[in-house]
């Protein structure tokens, strides 16, 4: 893999990277090559949507061999031959980006959502806060603008900026009309909420579980709809890539269903990717069990170019457990959030001498950006020896508060905490990735027929810290932004049926017997902590280049180990399941962050070493990480090689 920050000022000079072939006649991107030169001053966006565009018009017939069952046009239903399924959309995430790309491309042919648990459970379900758009006529484009801007320190693109902040508020009336349930005043109006470096109301919300309601209306829609069909319990192993000359075209999606073991291959002519993120990654996260870093995983696996990965939020206010009056009789698989609402509708954060700290860390306290408020109490915890601080709204009238925060409150008193009337315990946790996927203004990747978005790209709206609740919007503006060049590429594309044969075939590892297989997955359990433990110790919230480079070492090493007690154990390559696999994307993703990391020398935004402790302006650039051959683990190797046209 090669890392490095695009060299040049402030503005991108860029040109394209070069491609040379290895001995096995695939495209690779050379190791040196970094964005840079002089020729062309472009933004971001404008640039990668140029390098990551389809020549519409030119597309590789490689995947269609000579075969009468060839097929364009539309399939008109849900094809099935043995295991595999064939679609004219497929859509790896039921979130909020998955579900509203669907509905549209639905329009216009079959679509496939594969989604790896209950369709409800994404990040979508758990983000409280809501959704930001400019609704009020005190409010304006430009200043949602300059709000991204400052809080993602200077690294966002503008243009993926204006685009967002301009088409938001189409996309939540959008939402509106299909049955999306918004909080209104007393006025009737959209009630506009306002959470951590925002300068004005602009956060649409359904009380404090926008992300369910939001839910709830796209599954009810999807349910309807004739030409979605929901594979729940399915688990996206890597995608069927084949090679053109220098380019990378996606047919597919291999799949095994956890529940009957048994690996479902989808063949389609374009692939959404919307799989969220990669917050367990690290021990305590805000994410659901999910969000294993699936979808990036396979992406970087399958030569897309991956970017930002060094930028990992850690939102400043999860429940801490350790302070509530009853402790939870059993460890949470993910932390509760408290959201940035709270602190937006007054709520102060004191240390346990209940002595207020966020004004002598930022001029703006309590509703500075989420890195600093992090940041902050990090030095908190760390000086004082102590494990939380708290958060306090009690002041605010009892109805209010019980009113905008009902699902804080009643999770609260579970544990004999009463909000309206105590501090509530919180603690800084992983929560969202800010990097991901290399993304175009149209969610196009460097992979043809593959589109990307939600938290698995990388657009370059969040650069090195997200605002709060942009995620839903981006989500939504890019979800619908992917769906025309979708239709174009669909509809000059052909579903091949033979195939399904080009790519060897994954296998559930029944064969080694439930004795071995239990050792195998108790060993990735113990693992999987293991690499959490060495992310949050070495590559949290502040770091060093030493604690880094132990991390890379200490990571390598754990891998290493973990392969060979699985192949020592009669592991197959081509064997999946689903501790495995997840295991393999958790040890890809965090690999990513480390290398990422290890490439910026300078602090900014979720990125703060100690080493470079200040901004520097000539490394005011993103971070990209180029496609690789050189991959020597078995984690980091696709299960089956690339087809080669």
């Amino acid at each position: 893999m090669a890392t490095g920050i695009a060299s040049g000022s402030g503005q991108l000079y860029l040109r394209e990277p070069v491609y040379r072939r290895n001995s096995y006649g695939k495209a690779h991107c050379h190791s040196t090559v970094i964005l840079s030169g002089m020729q062309n001053q472009i933004h971001w966006s404008s640039w990668i949507s140029k390098l990551l565009q389809v020549d519409r018009s030119n597309y590789s017939q490689c995947q269609v061999k000579t075969n009468q069952k060839s097929h364009r046009g539309t399939i008109k239903s849900c094809q099935r031959e043995g295991s595999t399924r064939y679609f004219d959309f497929a859509v790896i995430g039921s979130g909020i980006a998955g579900l509203r790309y669907a509905l549209e491309v639905a329009k216009h042919g079959t679509v496939a959502v594969i989604t790896k648990a209950e369709p409800h459970e994404s990040n979508t379900n758990y983000a409280q806060g809501g959704v930001s758009a400019v609704l009020c006529p005190k409010d304006s484009v430009e200043s949602h603008m300059q709000d991204t801007i400052v809080a993602g320190a200077y690294l966002c693109d503008e243009e993926t900026v204006r685009v967002v902040c301009t088409e938001g508020p189409e996309r939540i009336k959008e939402l509106i009309a299909m049955g999306a349930s918004f909080d209104h005043g007393e006025d009737g109006n959209l009630h506009l909420a306002r959470e951590g470096g925002h300068s004005h109301r602009r956060i649409v919300h359904a009380a404090d579980m926008t992300g369910r309601e939001i839910g709830r209306a796209l599954l009810e829609a999807v349910v309807k709809d004739p030409n979605i069909y929901v594979f729940q319990h399915h688990f996206a192993i890597d995608l069927l890539t084949t090679q053109d000359g220098s380019d990378i075209v996606c047919h597919g999606i291999d799949t095994i269903n956890t529940e009957t073991h048994e690996v479902i291959r989808f063949i389609s002519k374009v692939t959404l990717l919307a799989s969220g993120g990669a917050g367990h990654i690290y021990p305590s996260t805000t994410n659901p069990p999910v969000a294993t870093g699936d979808g990036m995983a396979m992406a970087h696996r399958a030569q897309a170019v991956i970017s930002n990965m060094e930028f990992v939020q850690f939102h400043p206010t999860a429940l801490a457990d350790e302070g509530l009056p009853i402790r939870p009789s059993n460890a949470r698989e993910n932390a509760f959030l408290i959201t940035e609402a709270v602190r937006g509708d007054g709520g102060i954060l004191y240390n346990l001498d209940m002595e207020r700290f966020m004004p002598s860390y930022d001029e703006r306290a309590e509703l500075a950006p989420r890195d600093v408020v992090a940041r902050s109490i990090d030095d908190q915890l760390k000086k004082r020896g102590e494990e939380y601080v708290l958060l306090d709204i009690s002041h605010k009238p009892t109805e209010k508060i019980l009113s905008h925060f009902p699902n804080i409150a009643a999770e609260c008193l579970r544990y004999g905490l009463d909000i309206t009337q105590q501090p509530i315990p919180v603690v800084p946790a992983a929560h969202y990735m800010c990097g991901g996927v290399r993304a175009g203004l149209e969610g196009e990747t460097n992979v043809r027929g593959l589109y990307v978005a939600g938290e698995v790209a990388c657009t370059g709206l969040h650069g090195a810290n997200r605002l709060a609740s942009n995620s839903l919007a981006e989500a939504l503006v890019f979800a619908r932004r992917a769906v025309q060049p979708s239709i174009d590429h669909m509809n000059i594309s052909k579903i091949d049926h033979s195939a399904s044969s080009w790519w060897p075939r994954p296998v559930a590892p029944l064969l080694l017997g439930d004795t071995v297989l239990n050792k195998v997955i108790r060993r990735t359990r113990e693992v999987r902590k293991e690499l959490q433990s060495i992310m949050w110790e070495y590559v949290g919230i502040v770091r060093s280049t030493s604690r880094l480079t132990l991390a890379e070492t200490r990571i390598i090493e754990l891998e290493l180990k973990w392969e060979r007690y699985l192949f020592q154990h009669g592991w197959e390559p081509t064997m999946v399941g689903l501790e495995a696999c997840e295991m393999r994307n958790l040890f890809c993703c965090a690999k990513l962050v480390v290398s990422s990391a290890l490439s910026r020398h300078e602090s900014r935004g979720l990125h703060y070493t100690i080493d470079f402790p200040h901004v520097e302006e000539s490394k005011r650039l993103p971070t990209v990480i180029f496609p690789s051959q050189l991959n020597s683990s078995w984690s980091s190797r696709r299960l089956h090689k690339q087809q080669i046209c």
